[in-house]
């Protein structure tokens, strides 16, 4: 199946689990024409934070006049049944897409024979060497019309890599598409279609009005049964993840399977309020959709440039946790604690400091850290930012000028045991042999080379592998220095500065607590 991850989100990008789906649907009698369901997957993202600029050309412009905001008025049949008068009124706004893309799989040369065949192939033939063959594969997804002279919403991972996409109207009627523009960081991509008239176009509405409980309608093409109607309601919104600092995802207990991906989620009024993008495989009635909110600003750059250009500041965040609050002496847990700042990033250059928490970004108050990356996004490159952070108790005012973001992990050893404090760590020194084979380009810190089970630094979340750079924000270089500053400790509460693979970032330890 498809790859999983820790936050327990599935990308369903592989071809090959939708043969076997289809393969089974075809024993039943159900039979595809060709296409492929293409499955979902969400983007990875670093924690570097960007955000989008907008930038439109006079030439593009009135495209995005054209995308319909206004909301359709619904016209019930005589049962009254609302959802099948959207499902019916809206359906040819949703598109189903087929996609062909070719991709190379690798193939072995022949295997030596044993015995006296053996030599004859090594003497004229030698050992083959492995070889990249080009296959041809076909995918599909959905989409929606947002203008009426051709421009379809979808996903990016529908498209990414295609050699070739259709666009298939309810009507049946196909259209070649034009790839526009596409952003992974957000999973977002605007294709074109020319006709002789104008397509129906659905209208976009405002997901930040989204109630938790109100009724959605998704329309796609799950497994490649095109124009597929299902309902559901919000369960939830902002949900993180895992997919990276823009994560703002709506949950939906609407169905949502491999192929609603790039579809779109309605609300009662039949305006889209977001995009289909990705599901929980482990459970039922758990399916993700990126807010339109997220897509609008995004559009000009996406139609104007082909691409969206972002801001960067140049952080690394975490959530400021309770036990965090208390090891850095925060009355509230509200704000994003930076935990590393790239040298000579518009970050540092204006002051920013690893430790400060960032409480407010141009005048909008940070109540959690992944409200931060959004805030940004709204920020165009190279203005300056006003920028509230409080270190050690008192707050700062920098301004940050906000440069433009240029468009991966180190291995893990098991160690010996030499030092073992009553947090359950057990440390050893990080000798030059070692940094080595870890990847780090220095000795800095001390190695993390056992967690015990059940204990408070397993509890934090520590693992074996990580790097002890700081205790209670004091530098430490060997095991005796980390013990030491454990047993100078008059508290509950230790905070550690982590590196963890190419970030850093705080754990705080209360000796109290367990797993």
């Amino acid at each position: 199946m498809g790859k999983r991850h820790e936050s327990g989100i599935e990308h369903k990008g592989e071809f090959k689990m939708m043969k076997e789906i289809t393969q089974r649907l075809r024993g039943r009698g159900i039979v595809f024409k060709g296409t492929i369901a293409l499955a979902f997957s969400v983007l990875a993202v670093g924690l570097i934070l960007g955000f989008a600029n907008d930038a439109m050309d006079q030439s593009r412009t009135k495209v995005i006049d054209k995308v319909s905001t206004s909301t359709v008025e619904v016209k019930q049949s005589n049962g009254g049944d609302t959802i099948a008068d959207l499902a019916e009124q809206l359906a040819p706004t949703v598109v189903n897409i087929k996609v062909a893309k070719v991709e190379k799989t690798g193939m072995q040369g022949f295997e030596t024979p044993n015995g006296p065949f053996g030599e004859f192939f090594d003497r004229y033939f030698g050992q083959m060497p492995e070889r990249d063959i080009p296959r041809r594969s076909e995918g599909a997804g959905s989409g929606v019309v947002i203008s009426e002279d051709g421009y379809v919403l979808t996903n990016n991972h529908v498209i990414d890599g295609a050699t070739k996409v259709t666009v298939i109207l309810a009507d049946k009627e196909e259209y070649e598409a034009e790839i526009i523009g596409a952003d992974p960081k957000t999973d977002l991509a605007v294709l074109k279609i020319e006709g002789k008239g104008n397509f129906h176009a659905a209208p976009l509405g405002d997901s930040e009005a989204l109630r938790v409980g109100e009724m959605v309608v998704a329309i796609g093409n799950p497994f490649g049964l095109s124009h597929t109607v299902t309902s559901g309601i919000v369960s939830a919104k902002g949900r993180v993840i895992g997919a990276g600092p823009y994560d703002d995802f709506i949950q939906t207990d609407a169905s949502i399977n491999p192929g609603n991906s790039g579809g779109p989620l309605f609300n009662k009024r039949g305006e889209v309020v977001g995009i289909n993008t990705a599901i929980n495989p482990s459970g039922q009635g758990i399916g993700f959709a990126v807010p339109i909110n997220t897509a609008k600003p995004l559009l000009p750059q996406l139609i104007n440039n082909g691409k969206v250009v972002r801001g960067y500041l140049g952080v690394t965040i975490q959530p400021v946790t309770k036990d965090l609050a208390r090891a850095l002496n925060l009355e509230e847990t509200q704000g994003a604690l930076v935990s590393d700042v790239v040298p000579g990033g518009p970050a540092d250059e204006a002051g920013i400091e690893s430790g400060d928490v960032i409480l407010s970004f141009n005048g909008e108050e940070v109540n959690d850290s992944h409200e931060l990356p959004l805030m940004v996004a709204n920020t165009p490159v190279g203005d300056n930012a006003r920028v509230v952070v409080e270190r050690k108790g008192k707050e700062k005012i920098l301004t940050v000028h906000v440069a433009e973001l240029n468009s991966g992990s180190t291995g893990r050893m098991g160690t010996k045991s030499e030092n073992k404090t009553r947090w359950g760590l057990q440390l050893q020194e990080l000798t030059p042999q070692i940094s080595q084979q870890l990847g780090f380009e220095n000795t800095d810190g001390v190695l993390v080379s056992q967690v015990e089970p059940e204990s408070p630094a397993d509890y934090a979340g520590l693992r074996q592998g990580d790097v002890i750079l700081k205790v209670n924000q004091v530098d430490v270089s060997s095991p005796n220095e980390v013990v030491d500053a454990f047993g100078k400790n008059k508290g509950d509460m230790v905070l550690l500065t982590i590196k963890r693979d190419d970030g850093k970032f705080y754990v705080a330890l209360d000796k109290n607590r367990n797993s």
